[in-house]
């Protein structure tokens, strides 16, 4: 059989892409304008916040596997810091926050991609969870997000379960001497019983924050009109870093989206860079992952606000990061 032209393929996927967003726009209000209309703080009356989801046992805190199969690099990430056991034992009810924001396929790079939530969740599952939960609260419309990405199907067949946000899942959360995270809407209800959480993010180009990548993916933890944080999207991330404390931070620049992020939308906005990172530490992890965008953390000011406040280091050489290869 000849293989098909690459112009043809990219027609395709270009052609998937519209298809896709034809699909979100047929749908009114509930989709595109998820975002805009989402839940507002004053649904319920209760104040809620995550528990410290940070693991206790000592070890390397950063890896950093290069290879072009997510599997492959994925896995070996994870044996890097210890194996998925040092975070997961056995009874332990797992939260993956994918990044699901849009509906597009898993090609164009704009979310996180279905292959590495599958193998993330069936490694949990076989290191012992009771059970693996996949959400995010998307900008478009939820169940077209997580079946046109392809990470429904993907986290279904490892054996995750996943979680729409419907109005009921979110309660207010005010973060203490927040600017920002003030009585405002968390997606809350994946979160009860959960005992580990698990961040997967892309690699991004963002056009206001200049980089999305693992703390700017707690985001989607927000509801309501979380769009007017954009004014300030710096402190925005950085809020979000104090909120949420992960069990571990898993960042996929195997292909990493150079322009017009975060929405992306053609295969010449991508590059594959073939790099899998692993961390429990957030704000090193962003800092290698500006490199893959070619740039530095010092010009992203997110990272500089989080590394000041203590939440992690920019130095990321300093974690001595453990580094592979795998072909």
């Amino acid at each position: 059989m000849s293989q098909s032209n690459p112009l043809d393929r990219r027609d395709f996927l270009l052609r998937a892409a519209k298809a896709g967003a034809a699909i979100v726009a047929a749908g009114g209000a509930g989709l595109w304008l998820h975002d805009r209309k989402g839940p507002s703080a004053n649904i319920v009356s209760e104040t809620v916040s995550l528990p410290d989801f940070s693991p206790a046992s000592a070890g390397p805190k950063m890896s950093i596997v290069t290879g072009a199969d997510r599997v492959k690099t994925v896995n070996r990430a994870l044996a890097a810091l210890g194996g998925i056991e040092r975070f997961i034992k056995s009874g332990d009810r797992v939260v993956l926050k994918v990044n699901a924001a849009f509906a597009s396929p898993a090609a164009l790079s704009a979310t996180s991609n279905p292959d590495l939530v599958g193998e993330v969740a069936r490694l949990c599952l076989r290191a012992g969870a009771a059970s693996v939960i996949v959400t995010d609260n998307p900008i478009n419309d939820p169940p077209s997000c997580f079946s046109l990405t392809g990470i429904a199907r993907a986290a279904e067949a490892a054996g995750a379960k996943i979680a729409l946000p419907t109005p009921s899942s979110f309660k207010p959360t005010t973060l203490a001497d927040a600017t920002l995270i003030k009585d405002w809407p968390l997606l809350f209800e994946p979160f009860q019983g959960a005992t580990k959480l698990i961040g997967l993010a892309p690699v991004k180009d963002h056009h206001r924050a200049g980089a999305s990548m693992t703390m700017k993916n707690w985001y989607g933890l927000l509801g309501g009109r979380r769009n007017i944080f954009h004014q300030d999207i710096n402190t925005i991330i950085f809020e979000l870093a104090r909120l949420i404390h992960p069990t571990l931070v898993i960042l996929d620049g195997t292909t990493t989206m150079m322009t017009n992020g975060p929405t992306g939308g053609s295969l010449d906005d991508l590059k594959a860079t073939n790099t899998m990172i692993a961390s429990t530490d957030a704000v090193a992890a962003d800092a290698f992952g500006a490199t893959l965008l070619g740039k530095t953390a010092a010009s992203l000011p997110f990272i500089g606000k989080a590394a000041a406040a203590g939440l992690g280091t920019a130095d990321f050489e300093s974690l001595n990061p453990v580094r592979d290869h795998v072909d």
